[in-house]
């Protein structure tokens, strides 16, 4: 099992990520696509090698968080699958096995019974876009072992589930279980992501309150040796998904002082 940083607003650089990422002695720098310096055409894969290699360390992608293939402008829709289909190059150039996405909700209407949809009133539309992603992530993957992860953010609806099961009948996708997002919402999505724990590659770890995640582990409520123990069965790689350098360094503490086989077995923290 293998543990990561995400990319932090408090550092500038990926190189400052990845050596921050060594010297807490973890294995690998999630880049979030978000941020202007993780950007495609910002993204040197001999820069990154030589940066990895440097500080004995690998790279995860987070795709952008407004990432919405099914968006019924076509123009919007091409864009992103050019993105994605950029995505995969890079990441194909610095061996990233892990590209993690959020399902968009769309947008919907709030009519007098409540909100509708649009994705879940034009069904049908919705799920042929996605089908299509589908042969268009197998295509672009091939056989390099990439997987697309999908993350769950609040509760999968419907049609989202919908999606998931389509997408989990490619080789290439597979879930990403964010536990700190379930535990604040009340957590919606643990039984659906644990029917499909086949498909959990990969996990986003941080504590939670009904208030609050992203918080530092042990400051929450949630049941963290329950997630280790579940993400050391699958093998599945862990971000420590806290947002600052301090918060960071506290969740490998935690870890640290977690009497765990696992933490003994791989050596994490050993100087």
């Amino acid at each position: 099992m293998y543990y990561g940083i995400p990319t932090l607003l408090e550092l500038e650089s990926i190189e400052e990520c990845a050596k921050l990422c060594s010297d807490l002695n973890l294995h690998f720098v999630e880049l979030n696509m978000n941020l202007p310096w993780c950007q495609p055409d910002k993204l040197d894969p001999d820069k990154l090698n030589k940066i990895a290699e440097k500080y004995g360390i690998y790279y995860t992608f987070h795709l952008d968080e407004r990432f919405d293939i099914s968006d019924f402008n076509p123009i919007v829709s091409q864009a992103y699958s050019d993105t994605f289909i950029k995505a995969i190059e890079s990441a194909k150039k610095i061996k990233a096995h892990i590209i993690n996405m959020h399902l968009s909700d769309g947008v919907y209407f709030t009519l007098p019974q409540g909100k509708v949809y649009l994705y879940e009133k034009y069904e049908d539309e919705y799920l042929k876009s996605i089908s299509s992603f589908v042969s268009l992530a197998e295509k672009e993957i091939g056989d390099s072992g990439i997987k697309i992860t999908i993350e769950n953010t609040g509760g999968f609806t419907s049609f989202q589930k919908k999606t998931i099961e389509i997408m989990l009948n490619s080789e290439v996708f597979g879930l990403c279980y964010d536990l700190g997002h379930d535990y604040k919402h009340g957590k919606p999505d643990e039984e659906f992501v644990l029917n499909n724990k086949d498909k959990l590659y990969h996990v986003h770890f941080h504590d939670a309150t009904e208030n609050s995640d992203h918080l530092p582990l042990g400051e929450g409520e949630n049941d963290l040796v329950k997630y280790l123990y579940l993400a050391n069965e699958i093998n599945a790689s862990m971000v420590l998904e806290t947002k600052t350098v301090e918060g960071l360094k506290k969740s490998v503490d935690f870890l640290a002082n977690t009497p765990m086989p696992i933490i003994e077995q791989y050596g994490l923290f050993e100087e």
